[in-house]
């Protein structure tokens, strides 16, 4: 169990940097490396739970930034998904969720690296929180449809960041309710969660530093090769396990 709650604190203080600079990517880093520690549905679930600390905060912070309408689009949507990604979760042998993760993730930083977007009108909106509450509730990972049509609406960096952490609360609250439910919090997800809640200031402190001085494009070569690499692992893991 000691092996979880190291891996858990470095896997947090890693999802937190990430999240601070660019306003997303913990569940993209931290499922996939947590996954080979402690097997996918524990990573889900406890990213998941860690987010709800870090997004809170972050929310309140920066609020006057947050786009409130959208946010709110998003947010509801998202609940109509996450019974769909809830049955996944309890369904799918955990190899095939890992291999699942693994390859959204793939997918996600090929899209950031073509720079591709979509149309930001309200269907589009509607269409990714449908889309991002079923993938939180199945990988924990609900960033990539949400940061897409966000992007697409050409926000301001200060907008774009609190309006993502308004959604990814709101969202994450829904989600570990629905795993409380269905039975997927389990004693092992508990000490990770326990573990990783330290590390979320780390580096989230160490993330705003950086969040002030670093080149974007410098940082986004960074995410991705982040990205690629723990997908690569967790895809191997599954793979071999």
């Amino acid at each position: 169990m000691w092996e979880v709650a190291v891996g858990a604190f470095a896997v947090a203080t890693l999802a937190a940097f990430a999240q601070s600079v660019s306003g997303f990517g913990s569940a993209l880093v931290a499922v996939p490396l947590l996954s080979i520690l402690a097997g996918p549905r524990t990573a889900v679930v406890t990213i998941t739970a860690l987010s709800i600390a870090m997004t809170a905060l972050a929310t309140a912070r920066e609020r006057r930034h947050v786009e409130w309408r959208v946010a709110a689009t998003l947010a509801v949507t998202g609940l109509v998904g996450m019974p769909v990604g809830l049955l996944l979760l309890t369904t799918l042998d955990a190899r095939v969720l890992t291999l699942v993760i693994a390859v959204l993730v793939l997918a996600f930083a090929l899209l950031l690296a073509r720079g591709w977007s979509a149309h930001p009108g309200p269907w589009a909106r509607r269409a990714a929180g449908v889309t991002s509450g079923a993938m939180l509730t199945s990988t924990g990972m609900n960033g990539p449809p949400l940061v897409i049509v966000l992007q697409a609406m050409r926000l301001r960096p200060d907008r774009f960041r609190a309006t993502l952490q308004a959604v990814f609360c709101s969202q994450d609250i829904a989600a570990v309710a629905g795993f409380v439910v269905v039975g997927q919090v389990s004693r092992t997800a508990l000490v990770a969660v326990a573990a990783g809640l330290p590390g979320l200031p780390v580096g989230w402190l160490l993330g705003d530093r950086v969040f002030a001085g670093i080149h974007p494009q410098l940082f986004r070569r960074v995410v991705l090769g982040m990205l690629v690499l723990s997908a690569v692992a967790a895809g191997i893991s599954a793979l071999l396990g």
